[in-house]
């Protein structure tokens, strides 16, 4: 598995992790709360933190191909949540595990 996070700085970080959250519910097995939260994608997983102003995204996956795949989706999906002030997301690979 590989991993990447995303630090996201946005004081609305907790209705962004709900909102993420909520919308995928309809569709992919998901499990939440203000402060945290899991998406299950066909692709691999997203982990959601909500702390403050600042909301990390765990992104993980079997390869970077999905991986990839991953990143995009969340990404464009906050972003659209986010329109009216839209953070920076910026993503970066962590340590690969065997």
């Amino acid at each position: 598995m590989i991993q990447s996070v995303a630090q996201v700085t946005t004081e609305r970080a907790s209705i962004y992790l709900q909102q993420l959250c909520k919308h995928f519910a309809h569709k992919l097995s998901v499990e939440f709360t203000p402060e945290q939260g899991m998406i299950s994608f066909s692709v691999g997983t997203c982990r959601l933190a909500a702390a403050g102003d600042s909301l990390t995204l765990k992104a993980e996956a079997e390869d970077a191909e999905r991986l990839a795949q991953l990143q995009d989706i969340v990404t464009r999906h906050l972003l659209r949540f986010a329109f009216r002030d839209p953070p920076d997301i910026v993503w970066q690979r962590e340590g690969a595990s065997h």
